[in-house]
């Protein structure tokens, strides 16, 4: 029977998980970054609302500022929300197409 170098092996084993430490580091990162990212976004939003709100108190109606293509945000993510549902309903298969495939 052959001798087995349990240093070798271990080396083996090592570089194997560190491999596998690599990837789950990587992955982690990109966790984080999504975080950092979805944190930055909700200010920007808050940001936005507040100065939305600071051009309707200097006197800019919210149908003027729609005209600039600046309306405001709340009604555009709501608008973007229901188009994107109603699309998704659409595709999704309803309990009466799957039977009448039958």
């Amino acid at each position: 029977m052959a001798t087995i170098d349990i240093e070798q092996t271990r080396n083996q084993a090592k570089a194997l998980l560190n491999s596998r430490i690599e990837s789950v580091t990587a992955l982690v990162k990109t966790r984080q970054r999504i975080t950092d990212l979805r944190e930055q976004l909700a200010e920007a939003e808050r940001e936005d609302k507040r100065a939305y709100v600071r051009a309707t108190k200097d006197g800019w109606s919210p149908e003027e500022l729609k005209k600039l293509g600046l309306e405001s945000g709340a009604a555009a993510r709501r608008r973007k929300t229901s188009s994107r549902a109603t699309s998704d309903s659409a595709a999704a298969p309803t309990e009466d197409d799957s039977h009448s495939a039958q």
